[in-house]
Formats: C-alpha cells, sequence, structure tokens
C-alpha cells in the first residue's frame, strides 16, 4: 500500500507537468499526510534542513562549468549558432576567461591552506 501511494503521488504529479523534484517531494508529503503517522513539521524540517547541505549547492555550479567550458561547453555551440560564428571563434573567445578559472583551479589544489583557512577558523 505504500509503495502504491508513493507510486501514484509521483506519477500523478509529473502527469500534471511539474519538475521531477517537486515530483518526489509532493509525493512523499501526499504520502505522508495519508499515511498520518509522520507528524508534518518533521517532515517540513527534514526538508528545510537539507536544502542547505553543500553537495546540493555544488551540483548545479559543478553543471554551469561543464556547461561554459570548451571544448564541448553547450553554451558555446549556442552562442555560436545565435550569433552566427563558428565554434572555433566562440572557442576562441572564451579561453582568455579560462586561464585566471585553472589558476583558482591549480591554487586551490596545490596549496590546500587557501581552501582550508575558513573552515579551520570556523570550526576552533
Amino acid at each position: 500500500m505504500t509503495a502504491a501511494i508513493l507510486l501514484l503521488g509521483f506519477f500523478g504529479l509529473l502527469a500534471m507537468g511539474l519538475p521531477l523534484a517537486i515530483a518526489l517531494a509532493g509525493s512523499g508529503i501526499v504520502f505522508a499526510y495519508i499515511d498520518g503517522t509522520i507528524p508534518m513539521l518533521a517532515i517540513v524540517h527534514r526538508m528545510a534542513s537539507g536544502v542547505d547541505s553543500f553537495p546540493l549547492l555544488c551540483v548545479p555550479f559543478f553543471i554551469l562549468a561543464g556547461l561554459l567550458t570548451p571544448p564541448v561547453g553547450n553554451v558555446l555551440f549556442i552562442l555560436a549558432r545565435v550569433r552566427n560564428i563558428g565554434f572555433e571563434d566562440a572557442a576562441r573567445g572564451v579561453w582568455p576567461f579560462m586561464i585566471p578559472l585553472v589558476g583558482v583551479l591549480m591554487l586551490c589544489t596545490y596549496v590546500p591552506e587557501v581552501v582550508m583557512w575558513l573552515p579551520t577558523m570556523w570550526y576552533r
């Protein structure tokens, strides 16, 4: 019965055209409301405390970095098509901005004190 409620709620919300994340959260809330054994305040608390998780914040930035970086950044393909320029010209225009990004990546990788300064100050 539990799985049926979750699946029906999930696919029902997807059929209404809601995004995947909202359909997942909504099906859980629908189940908790129908089941009645889990207090709604606990569900809201767990959902709110899970949103400020660091990995959840990292994923969009990693996706953005993957979309922008050449040689296969999807945004570069779209830019080249919209501006009617060659992909090579669009990638060549982005390379000067990639040099500081690589420099920061090297600094964070090989000098860990730069990255760990704030957490060590925070947890003292």
